[in-house]
C-alpha cells in the first residue's frame, strides 16, 4: 500500500481557493457533518478545545469519510511528545500555535521528522501508517508532511519572513485575536493596526514563496484579508455557525412574540 496524499498539500497545489473552517467542539459528529459542507479543510483544534490525542484522531476519522475534505490538527504547542502522538494517529498537517522566532520554527519541524532530520520518535504499528500496511513508511512519511506556523505576535510579524523561509515550513497563519491582544488591543480583530500587520506577514510570506492564510470570523473579514494577498482561508467554526444561528433564530422567536 502507498502511503497516502496529503490532502491540504494538494488543496493549495490545486490552483483554486482553499476554504476551510474550525472545529471546537470536540465532536466527532459534528466534524463529519462539517466536512460535508463543502469546506476544503477542517481545523482539528487542539489548543482551545477540549480535545486530546485520542479526540483528535475521532475527528479525522469522521473527516476522512469525505475525501475531498482535509483534516489539519492544530497541535497545543511545541511538545514533542504530542507532536508524535498527533503524527502517530494520523495527521499529516499540523499547526503550530505562536510560532515568535526561527528558533520555534525550527523545533516545530524537527518534531515532525524521523531523524537524522528531526527527533519523531519511531513506532513499529499505528494508524499513520495504516498499521504497518504501508509499505516503507518512515522512508516516506516526511514527504507527505505539512506545517503551518501561526504568527500571533509582534515578535513573529518580524521575523515572519525568516519563519516563512525554513525548510519544513509550509505555510504561516496570521492569528487575529491573539496579534491584537499583543498590540494591546484586546479582541479588536478589525482594528487597523492589525490589518497593517497582517499585511506584513502576508508580504513577508509570499516573498519566500510560501503560502500563506488567516482565521476570518465572517465573510467580510474573509474577503479581506483575500484581497490583501492570502492564498488559503479559515471561516469561523462549528461551534460559532451553531451559536450564531441559533441567537438568530431565538431572537427572532422573541420578536415575533412581542407583536
Amino acid at each position: 500500500m502507498g502511503l497516502p496524499g496529503n490532502g491540504f498539500k494538494a488543496s493549495l497545489a490545486s490552483g483554486k481557493l482553499p476554504v476551510g473552517s474550525w472545529l471546537m467542539m470536540d465532536n466527532p459528529v459534528s466534524a463529519e457533518a462539517m466536512s460535508w459542507a463543502g469546506f476544503d479543510f477542517l481545523v482539528v483544534d487542539m489548543e482551545h478545545s477540549a480535545a486530546d490525542v485520542g479526540g483528535a484522531r475521532a475527528q479525522m476519522q469522521a473527516i476522512a469519510g469525505n475525501p475531498a475534505c482535509a483534516a489539519v490538527v492544530r497541535v497545543p504547542g511545541p511538545d514533542p511528545v504530542t507532536v508524535k502522538k498527533v503524527l502517530d494517529v494520523g495527521a499529516q498537517t499540523l499547526m503550530f500555535p505562536m510560532v515568535h522566532t526561527v528558533q520555534d520554527a525550527l523545533q516545530a519541524v524537527a518534531a515532525t521528522r524521523y531523524p537524522p532530520q528531526g527527533m519523531r520518535g519511531v513506532a513499529a504499528m499505528h494508524r499513520a501508517s495504516r498499521y504497518g500496511a504501508v509499505e516503507g513508511y518512515l522512508a516516506k512519511a516526511g514527504s507527505e508532511i505539512a506545517l503551518i506556523a501561526q504568527i500571533e505576535t509582534l515578535r513573529g510579524v518580524e521575523a515572519a519572513f525568516d519563519i516563512a523561509s525554513v525548510d519544513g515550513v509550509d505555510a504561516l497563519f496570521i492569528g487575529p485575536a491573539d496579534l491584537s491582544a499583543d498590540l494591546g488591543l484586546l479582541g479588536q480583530v478589525t482594528n487597523p493596526k492589525v490589518y497593517e500587520l497582517a499585511g506584513k506577514v502576508i508580504a513577508a510570506a509570499r516573498r519566500a514563496g510560501k503560502a500563506v492564510g488567516a482565521l476570518a470570523a465572517d465573510e467580510a473579514i474573509a474577503t479581506r484579508y483575500l484581497e490583501a494577498g492570502c492564498s488559503f482561508i479559515a471561516l469561523a467554526s462549528d461551534l460559532g455557525f451553531m451559536m450564531q444561528r441559533a441567537r438568530t433564530a431565538a431572537s427572532c422567536m422573541r420578536l415575533g412574540s412581542e407583536t
